[in-house]
């Protein structure tokens, strides 16, 4: 991922505005060479900065995605939706996903299963990092993304971006619970 994305410039601010000067958790630009990251950390949990960190650095590696990763990451979202999947890795991802089944026209734009496809991918791979780091916790209900598919997405991002020696995101015995570096979700 590291090696996608090059050089990144992170800076923790108190607080960001936009131009019509609403409040965002984060921002990031892509420069000539550079990633430029901005995160608000007023009044944030630590952890929470680092997750919306990882958000940020994973929306920026969607646009690093060829066609064919892309291509393989939209049949699987495909997928979910004809198994009739109604739940999502996080909330942006989940609003996404509400706004492109809301209608049949909805359901057919392409602009709106992009963005959808580019929160998703973002939260997933977002929390694949964050099952590298330590123990987490998997949220069930029919907003959440169920176990079975979870594990089909961080599969497919191990296989894409595979952990360093030593990190282990599944267990070694297959019908396990799927674990981080230590801890199992």
């Amino acid at each position: 991922m590291a090696a996608r994305l090059g050089a990144c410039r992170i800076a923790l601010c108190d607080r960001i505005e936009n131009t019509a000067g609403a409040e965002l958790s984060s921002r990031w630009i892509q420069s000539p060479g550079e990633l430029h990251i901005a995160v608000a950390c007023a009044g944030i949990e630590g952890h929470d900065v680092a997750l919306e960190l990882l958000v940020c650095l994973a929306q920026a590696l969607w646009e690093t995605c060829g066609p064919a990763e892309k291509e393989a990451y939209w049949k699987h979202l495909a997928s979910e939706i004809e198994a009739g999947v109604s739940g999502e890795i996080d909330e942006e991802a989940l609003r996404e996903k509400r706004r492109l089944l809301a209608s049949r026209a909805a359901a057919r734009s392409g602009r709106r299963f992009e963005r959808y496809a580019r929160a998703s991918f973002a939260g997933t791979a977002a929390e694949y990092v964050h099952c590298l780091w330590h123990e987490v916790q998997a949220r069930e209900g029919p907003e959440h993304l169920p176990a079975p598919w979870l594990r089909r997405r961080l599969q497919m991002l191990a296989r894409w971006f595979p952990p360093d020696p030593g990190q282990l995101l599944f267990p070694p015995r297959a019908g396990a619970s799927i674990r981080s570096s230590g801890g199992q979700f």
